[in-house]
């Protein structure tokens, strides 16, 4: 590699001046990058690799020597980003993670490997935390996989969505946020990412699992966590396993809106469930149907967050009220550990967590739902309510039937007074959108 050191207009004394007088110091920067490169390889860049969740660990108390013992495991049971592995009890498809995973490239036919890095990394974060490079600037957040919480799928609430929800998500994306369509790759990338998504999640469960089995230890196990393939595997991988493999069977079922109903009738039952006691829609997406009911809620990703930054508030205020003067050699040392962890944990919140956001009710005059605009969409989300988010079940409270009243008003809103669609809205109503 020739490195140039020269800069231009050298051959002559008025140019040397000239471009010293005004490029001297980028071009000595320049010419500093040039030689690092020389010296360090071109193009060499360390290996990807997955973020620890530092957010828990540190909420845990986990000692370095803990965290790293759940970073071994994980290391062994699912691998690197660039070289994922699988377990049989995962019920994952290896090819597929090797076609999503690593690094963008082509293989030896010529085919696109390292979609997950290409087309969600920035934004999901190569561990899937959501904090990718430009996760900050998007409004809401993307999602963090970890947890294992999903909203718009299929199932009941607490289940996992199915292979075919997350294809769905895929190729339509996600109406108001940034999650844009990838209806452009091919159905065998769609599928591999949806398998990505799910290896991401269940390592994610996996990792929140294993830090909080410490706390379930004998104290002969002298604060490691059992070696055993019972516990790693039966008691723990495949329990997340599980959940994602059983996510079919959690489908809602739902009865066929009924063929003889009368819209206008069932638009005005709709309306009167919506502002009742029984669904009470009203509380969170306002009187008008705007969105600007309760919204000074969080989901459970920001939650648990502000529940963290509240612990740590509550602990620094203990901290500064305690009289060290008065303390026993051993609740001085208990005090300062407290210190220094609650300056640890402060250090983690500001470089491992994004800002916590409040959740919006959804604006219903606009026409633009974020789980799909289906009728049968909107159904899932009044039936299983919306895993992690305030939005609560109509499961148990409201009849099938009535779910399909709803639905129908819920549908005529952007045609109405100040609705989107609606032909009278006066202009001064765009400033309310």
């Amino acid at each position: 590699m020739h490195v140039l050191t020269t800069p231009p207009f050298a051959g002559t004394d008025r140019g040397q001046q000239l471009f010293q007088a005004h490029y001297g110091g980028v071009w000595r920067a320049f010419t500093l990058v040039f030689a690092l490169a020389f010296t360090l390889g071109c193009g060499a860049t360390p290996p990807a690799y997955f973020r620890l969740n530092m957010v828990e660990a540190t909420k845990q108390h986990l000692t370095t020597q803990q965290e790293e013992q759940v970073s071994t495991v994980l290391l062994a049971m699912f691998g690197t980003p660039d070289e994922p592995a699988t377990l049989p009890e995962m019920g994952l498809d290896a090819a597929k993670l090797k076609l999503a995973a690593g690094p963008v490239r082509s293989d030896i036919v010529g085919r696109k490997n390292g979609l997950y890095r290409e087309h969600c990394a920035h934004c999901h974060g190569i561990t899937g935390d959501g904090l990718g490079p430009t996760s900050a600037f998007l409004n809401p957040y993307p999602r963090d996989y970890r947890p294992g919480v999903f909203k718009f799928k299929s199932t009941e609430r607490a289940d996992k969505p199915t292979h075919a929800d997350l294809l769905r998500i895929l190729h339509n994306g996600i109406a108001g946020t940034s999650m844009p369509s990838f209806a452009l790759l091919s159905a065998a990338k769609i599928d591999a990412l949806a398998e990505y998504v799910k290896y991401l999640s269940m390592r994610g469960e996996t990792e929140l699992s294993l830090m909080r089995a410490f706390f379930e230890l004998d104290d002969d196990a002298a604060g490691k966590l059992p070696q055993t393939r019972e516990f790693l595997v039966t008691e723990t991988l495949a329990v997340a396993a599980a959940k994602w493999q059983g996510a079919s069977a959690a489908q809602i079922a739902v009865p066929p809106m009924p063929a003889d109903i009368e819209l206008v009738d069932s638009i005005a039952k709709g309306r009167a469930l919506f502002y009742g006691e029984k669904a009470n829609c009203v509380k969170c997406h306002g009187v008008t149907g705007l969105g600007d009911g309760q919204a000074n809620d969080y989901d459970d990703w920001n939650k648990a967050i502000v529940e963290a930054d509240k612990e740590v508030a509550g602990g620094e205020r203990r901290a500064q009220e305690a009289q060290t003067s008065g303390m026993s050699p051993d609740e001085l040392k208990e005090h300062r550990e407290q210190i220094a962890w609650l300056e640890k944990f402060t250090r983690v919140l500001d470089g491992d967590a994004l800002k916590p956001r409040t959740i919006p009710p959804r604006n219903l005059r606009q026409g633009v739902y974020r789980g799909g605009r289906r009728p049968l969409d909107l159904y899932y989300r009044i039936h299983a309510g919306i895993n992690g988010a305030p939005m609560p079940a109509g499961k148990g409270t409201i009849p099938p039937e009535d779910i399909w009243h709803i639905v129908n008003y819920i549908r005529s809103l952007p045609y109405e007074f100040d609705g989107e669609l609606g032909a009278d809205r006066p202009l001064v109503a765009r400033d309310r959108f």
